[in-house]
């Protein structure tokens, strides 16, 4: 009966685990940690409770919004209605294959499929598509051979 209450605690230990991580994942040319790419704020704020910070604005698409979570998750709303791109910088959220802030130029190229890697301007970074207006693209942008920041979002312009 011991055995059995031990590998019970051990099974619901793991899928808590589990639970915890899966939500703090990259989703390639979805989204990242439970703010989805065409998502709502209030089903942002759903997923993720309410932001630290808030910033609205304007800019030559109109109107945005801008939130800052903790774990350096920003999460914006080009038309200030509906998530048009999700960055992070933080270290927690990683792709199904261990890929996120930190990882290596090889290990992006290895782990993501269809990934091309480019210097433009002077910057160098790792991402899905061709950056077309409408189009989900997932960027890996890398600083000193190592990924700096992940941006899950739709191409504007």
């Amino acid at each position: 009966m011991h055995t059995l209450s031990r590998s019970l605690g051990a099974a619901i230990l793991a899928a808590l685990l589990a639970a915890s991580s899966a939500s703090a994942m990259i989703q390639v040319d979805k989204g990242i940690a439970g703010a989805r790419i065409g998502a709502t704020k209030a089903q942002v704020h759903a997923a993720l409770g309410q932001p630290a910070s808030k910033k609205a604005s304007h800019n030559d698409f109109g109107p945005f919004l801008e939130e800052r979570y903790r774990g350096g998750l920003v999460v914006d709303y080009q038309g200030a209605k509906r998530v048009s791109s999700i960055t992070t910088t933080g270290l927690g959220d990683r792709t199904a294959r261990g890929v996120g802030v930190g990882s290596s130029a090889a290990a992006v190229k290895a782990k993501v499929a269809g990934v091309r890697c480019e210097t433009t301007a002077g910057s160098r970074s790792c991402h899905t598509h061709a950056f077309l207006p409408g189009r989900r693209v997932t960027d890996f942008f890398l600083k000193h051979g190592k990924v700096a920041r992940v941006t899950v979002g739709v191409v504007i312009d």
